[in-house]
């Protein structure tokens, strides 16, 4: 384990060169060494021009559309397995400059190679229905099929390549919105200081600011969250402006496209029925009754008069008294993953170990937080930032293992057009790992506060992605629907929209303050919206999958293996029905729900 440095009452951490091999990921996988890498680089760059022996000449036949599809997946899973190495070369040492230039340098390069292909899909969508339906026929495509289907389904909603030049062109201005707010919110807007529950200063920002809010000092909490807030109220109307401008954004380059709203084009691509949108709203409305019991029972056990939204991330108990080195960590987190068969538990064993895919522990420099990167060549790689004495981090690598696997699975199973899983069931993989984490740990508790600790640890993570990313989903149903009627985005609309899903979300019981109508005003998702949906079907769709496996045989783990295998050979709806969940209907999300409920009661009971 790398160790932090003493140096007298300072604690710093390791600089990279200072961590023990053990500790880091082995990338051999990708490339063995920088100068291999170099090398590869200087190949792959120098073939992009060959998209211009194809231009013109796909319509020929299907023989010559084939060798330009296989040149495209080629150069592109190059550069997948160039742009990976980079990646986390840069994520090592975030302050040194050989990676960071490296990763430039591939983005540079991924750039010319995208303008270079970029009249692939105009050429393809140029050629005439009929003719397209005989090439289809054409056995030589049929590893191509379904992704030349997919390309195809755009024809409605593709312009003149004049009108296509224009939009290409404005991209950077619509982009200016989010731009706008970005700098804004991560650069300019600046709080102050804040004493901690231990009286010590701390400047208060985005990351400090959730720290402060999991403060067991409620008069911390509520300066923290009332001083926050002062800097968006100072603000408000520059941001809904911003805000304001990239919905108008949206809505305008769906209406220029012909698709019927911004919220359908945004689903299109996934092939998403708004209906699973709208079922998802309606269930955790008709389930809102369990989280307002939730409210109570925590400003009960919390000994609060009344409850505010900054008493709602601490935790109830204080932290479990639990250590987990990195070697028990991986364990537990195997053990607790061991239905999911042998094949699974010794290719995560592996990789977790001997193969080396994880790089363990903060140093200096280091990219914060955790993430899976996978790539068709080469194995899966994990980054964390593990710390021994947080539970939390053993449910973070149980995560990122889910997502890993995910990509092993994908990766081995199908061709490379077919391999990378979309959004919508990436984080189903991710999330069902951590239920069956929370379900082999909850069953070998040894008192009634280590099993009432995980308890509300499950019913936050419920909440907090089920509930809160739903209420987020609705705020863009309902701006983007106001503005495609016509009416502009103003402070007092976002404000008086937004408070009405508080009161809604949040029931009768709760204090709403006048500052929490601003949240919707700090929510970088929104500049990229419809898609927050994803995280509460994918949790919802983890909750069903899990239990089904849990409580099932050969045919349910075979089943959702067979998911894990999917990477995008099918639609997202059609590999989760394979796996056994029909997100369609609304019986999953409700059976979340229906679980949550149940975890309220016992939560009341234990306390």
């Amino acid at each position: 384990m790398s160790k932090k440095i003493s140096t007298g009452n300072v604690l710093s951490l390791p600089p990279r060169s200072k961590v023990p091999t053990a500790d880091t990921w082995d990338l051999s996988s990708l490339f063995p060494s920088d100068a291999a890498w170099e090398k590869a680089f200087d190949a792959w760059s120098g073939r992009i021009d060959g998209f211009s022996r194809f231009k013109g000449r796909l319509g020929r036949n299907g023989k010559t559309l084939t060798e330009c599809l296989q040149f495209e997946a080629d150069i592109d899973r190059e550069g997948e397995r160039l742009g990976n190495y980079a990646f986390l070369k840069a994520a090592e040492d975030q302050g040194d400059s050989t990676y960071q230039r490296m990763k430039g340098r591939f983005q540079h390069v991924a750039t010319r190679a995208a303008e270079a292909a970029s009249w692939m899909r105009p050429e393809i969508l140029a050629i005439p229905t009929k003719k397209m339906d005989k090439f289809l026929r054409d056995p030589i495509l049929a590893p191509w099929r379904l992704a030349l289907e997919r390309i195809l389904r755009y024809r409605p909603h593709t312009l003149t390549e004049k009108e296509e030049q224009l939009l290409a062109m404005q991209m950077p201005v619509s982009m200016a919105s989010s731009q706008a707010f970005r700098q804004l919110n991560d650069a300019d807007l600046k709080w102050g200081m804040i004493r901690d529950e231990k009286r010590r200063l701390v400047e208060l920002g985005h990351s400090s600011f959730s720290a402060f809010l999991h403060s067991p000092s409620r008069k911390v909490r509520q300066e923290a969250f009332h001083k926050y807030y002062i800097q968006y109220d100072a603000h408000k109307n520059t941001i809904a402006a911003t805000l304001n401008g990239s919905v108008q954004t949206d809505v305008y380059q769906a209406r220029t496209r012909n698709y019927p709203s911004a919220r359908e084009s945004a689903l299109f691509h996934d092939n998403m029925p708004v209906s699973v949108y709208d079922s998802l709203i309606a269930s955790v409305h008709k389930n809102l009754p369990a989280v307002h019991r939730y409210l109570d029972v925590r400003r009960r056990k919390m000994d609060l008069k009344d409850i505010h939204h900054y008493d709602t991330y601490v935790p109830i108990l204080s932290s479990l008294d639990k250590r987990y080195t990195w070697d028990q960590a991986v364990e537990v987190v195997l053990d607790s993953l061991s239905p999911l068969g042998p094949e699974y538990s010794a290719v995560l064993h592996e990789g977790l170990n001997e193969a080396r895919w994880a790089d363990r522990y903060p140093n200096q420099g280091k990219q914060s937080g955790a993430f899976s990167s996978g790539g068709y060549d080469g194995k899966p790689h994990i980054l964390t930032n593990y710390q021994p004495d947080v539970l939390d981090h053993v449910f973070t690598l149980a995560h990122e293992a889910g997502h890993s696997m995910h990509s092993w699975y994908s990766a081995r199973y199908q061709p490379y057009q077919y391999w990378q899983y979309t959004i919508f069931v990436a984080e189903v993989a991710s999330t069902f790992n951590e239920q069956l984490l929370a379900h082999h740990l909850m069953r070998r508790v040894r008192s009634v506060k280590e099993r009432a600790y995980l308890v509300n640890r499950q019913i936050d993570a419920i909440r907090g992605t089920i509930i809160r990313q739903t209420m987020f989903a609705e705020f863009e149903k309902v701006i983007h629907a106001q503005v495609e009627a016509g009416e502009p985005l103003t402070v007092d609309s976002l404000r008086s929209q937004y408070r009405k899903l508080l009161d809604l979300y949040f029931g009768p019981g709760f204090v709403i303050d006048k500052e929490l109508e601003l949240e919707c005003l700090r929510i970088p998702h929104f500049y990229r919206a419809f898609y927050v949906y994803k995280y509460a079907t994918g949790l919802s769709a983890a909750i069903a999958l899990s239990q089904r496996v849990l409580n099932g045989g050969k045919r349910e783990l075979d089943d959702y293996i067979g998911f894990l295998k999917g990477g995008c050979s099918k639609w997202p709806l059609d590999l989760l029905r394979g796996a056994g969940v029909d997100m369609e209907r609304p019986d999953p999300v409700n059976a979340a729900l229906g679980y949550f409920d149940k975890l309220v009661s016992e939560l009341d009971e234990l306390l």
